[in-house]
């Protein structure tokens, strides 16, 4: 064990054991906010819009690399894994030739193979994604909407799932609680999201004549 965590943390291999425990550390942060409320994919993935041309060059860059449009925390977390595992592939094929590389030239080496693995596994991931979840629609526009509850009830505790659908009929997963003078609202039950505070919405029960409009798991 001394012996691999030696060969882990050694000079040529840092910046690839970095990176993979940069994907621990993340994961971790997104399992933890989901637990309060909240959601790190969330608040990341909906304020840049890869489909559209930026003035801001590395933008530019992210969207040239993320050519499926994935969100950006899955990017994130795809362009650590091929850095760490390139970089660590390198450094045990040069270790086997003739000795290990230098840490920065196996960091360049690990950067220009990792751009097409990552454009590529961006695309694959795209195409596994549902397609009726969208992350260009900022949270605030799905204040409005009607959803259903799906993991409930929504009391004024911890938040629970509502399923809502956008303007353009995007499905999107959101954690709600219900509003101060609201009874709770049991899984089922279609709830109009009224108000917003960061990635946590607040709902009310849905008046009836709403109901016949309500978008359905199925559609």
């Amino acid at each position: 064990m001394s012996a691999l965590l030696e060969h882990v943390m050694s000079p040529e291999v840092r910046p690839f054991a970095i990176a993979a425990a940069m994907i621990l550390i993340v994961g971790s942060i997104e399992v933890v906010s989901m637990l309060v409320g909240a959601s790190l994919s969330e608040m990341l993935g909906t304020n840049i819009d890869f489909g559209h041309p930026s003035d801001n060059g590395v933008i530019n860059a992210i969207s040239w690399i993320n050519v499926g449009g994935v969100p950006l925390l899955i990017f994130l977390l795809l362009l650590l894994g091929a850095f760490s595992i390139t970089g660590f592939l390198i450094q045990d094929i040069a270790r086997m030739v003739a000795g290990p590389l230098p840490a920065t030239v196996a960091s360049v080496g690990a950067v220009v193979i990792s751009v097409p693995v990552v454009r590529a596994a961006s695309r694959a991931i795209a195409r596994v994604i549902p397609k009726d979840e969208s992350y260009a629609v900022g949270l605030g526009d799905l204040v409005g909407r009607i959803g259903e509850v799906v993991i409930g009830p929504l009391d004024q505790g911890p938040p629970g799932k509502v399923s809502v659908a956008d303007v353009h009929g995007n499905r999107h997963f959101v954690w709600a609680v219900a509003a101060p003078a609201s009874s709770p609202l049991p899984q089922g039950t279609m709830v109009l999201l009224v108000d917003r505070d960061g990635t946590r919405f607040v709902a009310v029960r849905a008046d009836d004549e709403l109901k016949p409009s309500k978008p359905t798991l199925n559609s």
